[in-house]
C-alpha cells in the first residue's frame, strides 16, 4: 500500500487535482492522505474545507498558516507558520511521497518540510514562467526539491530538464485542468443563471485580477484601471471571482465589492465558484478579463477570448485567443474593442489549446503507483552540455 499525500491550500488547485485524488482514493494499492491548508481553512475565503468533505473525502491533516495579513512581512510570517505545522503533519502522516500542484507560498512551505524530512515530492505544472509574480520563483525551487515532475506541455518538459532534472522523471501530462472540462457536466444558461442568482446580459465577461507581487503596491492601481474600463461598457453584465490570499489581495477584494455594491443589477461576485459554476461560466460568457492562468489554460479549450492585463502570466505559452494589454484604461478598452471585432470572433473557432486534452489525472497517478521510489532522494544532475 503505498501512501501518497496530496496537498491542497486553494479552492482552484483542489479543483485542479479533484479526479487525481479520486483516483488515488479509489485503489486498492495507493492510501489517499489528504493534508488541507492556506485559504481552505480561512473563514474569509469561504472555508472551502467544508467542499472538500462534501466531496466525499476524508481530511487527515490541517495545518492552518494564519492568513492574518497580505503585506509581505505578513505572508512570510504565514509561509513560517505553514512550515512548523507541516514538518508535525508530514512526521504523523509518513508518506511514501508528497504530491503538489502548482507555485505558491503554501506549496513552498509544504515542499520545503518535506525536502528535510526525507520526503519525496512529485510536483505538477513545473517548467512554466510567470515573469510578474513570485510564484515564478517559487516555482522554480519546487522543481529543484522535487523528484517526479509532471508539465502540461513538451517545452515545459524541456525547460524542467534544462534545470537539470533526469529526462526519465519528467513526464508531459498536459493541464491538469482539462480533466474537469472533459468530464464534468456543464450548466446550461438557465440552469447556470439559477445557480448564480444572477441574469447574465447581451454580453458577458468573466472578470479575475490578482495582484501582480513581484511590483511595489500597483494592485489598486492597476485594478481601478481595469474598473474604470468597465465602466464604459455598455449592456455588459460581469462575473467577478476575488482573488488569492496574496499580497495586496484584500484591497482588490474591497474594490470589487464596492463596484457590485454600486451597480447590483449587471454585476456580481464569488469569493469560491467552485468548478461546475466556473467552468460552466466559461461557456457562457464572451470572455475571461484580468490576469488568471485559468484564461491561458482552460478558457481556449471554450473558443473564447482571454484579455490578459499586464506581466502577472508573462512568459507563459499562450492560444491565439489571448489578447494582452496593458494595465491601463485605454489598453484594456482597446483589446476589448479587438475582442468584440467581427475578424477576432470568426477566428476563435479555429482556436486550438496548446495544453492538450484530457488524461492528466490517469497519466500522472501511473506514475505515482508504479515508480520506484527506491534511491529516489538522490538526484544526479543532467547536464545538457555533457548529454547533447
Amino acid at each position: 500500500m503505498r501512501k501518497i499525500c496530496v496537498v491542497t491550500g486553494t479552492r482552484a488547485e483542489y479543483g485542479l487535482l479533484y479526479w487525481l485524488m479520486k483516483e488515488i482514493d479509489a485503489a486498492v494499492d495507493t492510501e489517499l492522505q489528504l493534508l488541507v491548508t492556506g485559504m481552505h481553512l480561512s473563514p474569509e475565503f469561504g472555508q472551502t474545507w467544508k467542499q472538500i468533505e462534501a466531496d466525499g473525502f476524508s481530511i487527515s491533516q490541517k495545518v492552518d498558516m494564519q492568513l492574518l495579513c497580505d503585506s509581505p512581512a505578513g505572508i512570510v510570517k504565514s509561509m513560517a507558520t505553514g512550515m512548523t505545522g507541516f514538518a508535525d503533519a508530514l512526521t504523523d502522516l509518513s508518506p511514501d511521497i508528497m504530491l503538489v500542484l502548482g507555485d505558491r507560498f503554501e506549496i513552498f512551505s509544504a515542499v520545503s518540510a518535506a525536502m528535510v524530512l526525507r520526503i519525496p515530492v512529485a510536483h505538477i505544472h513545473g517548467g512554466e514562467s510567470t515573469e510578474g509574480v513570485i510564484d515564478e520563483p517559487i516555482r522554480h525551487s519546487i522543481t529543484k526539491m522535487s523528484q517526479l515532475h509532471f508539465t502540461a506541455t513538451d517545452e515545459y518538459r524541456n525547460r524542467v530538464i534544462q534545470m537539470g532534472e533526469q529526462p526519465g522523471s519528467v513526464f508531459n501530462v498536459g493541464a491538469a485542468g482539462m480533466d474537469n472540462i472533459e468530464r464534468l457536466d456543464m450548466l446550461d444558461r438557465q440552469a447556470f443563471e439559477e445557480a448564480i442568482g444572477f441574469k447574465l446580459g447581451r454580453r458577458n465577461l468573466m472578470v479575475t485580477f490578482h495582484p501582480v507581487t513581484l511590483e511595489n503596491q500597483t494592485a489598486e492601481l492597476q485594478f481601478s484601471q481595469l474598473l474604470e474600463s468597465l465602466e464604459q461598457l455598455d449592456d455588459t453584465h460581469l462575473i467577478f471571482t476575488k482573488p488569492n490570499a496574496d499580497s495586496g489581495g484584500r484591497a482588490i477584494v474591497r474594490m470589487i465589492d464596492e463596484y457590485v455594491f454600486r451597480h447590483p443589477d449587471s454585476a456580481i461576485a464569488f469569493t469560491s465558484m467552485g468548478q461546475i459554476r466556473y467552468l460552466s461560466a466559461l461557456k457562457h460568457v464572451d470572455a475571461v478579463v484580468g490576469n488568471s492562468s485559468s484564461g491561458l489554460i482552460e478558457a481556449p479549450s471554450f473558443n473564447i477570448a482571454t484579455i490578459n492585463i499586464g506581466d502577472r502570466q508573462r512568459g507563459r505559452i499562450k492560444a491565439d485567443s489571448v489578447i494582452d494589454c496593458h494595465p491601463q484604461r485605454d489598453s484594456i478598452l482597446a483589446a476589448i474593442e479587438r475582442l468584440y471585432s467581427d475578424v477576432f470572433q470568426k477566428g476563435l473557432g479555429q482556436v486550438e489549446n496548446p495544453y492538450g486534452r484530457a488524461g492528466m489525472a490517469k497519466k500522472v497517478f501511473s506514475v505515482l503507483r508504479h515508480h520506484s521510489l527506491d534511491n529516489i532522494l538522490k538526484k544526479y544532475f543532467y547536464d545538457l552540455e555533457v548529454n547533447r
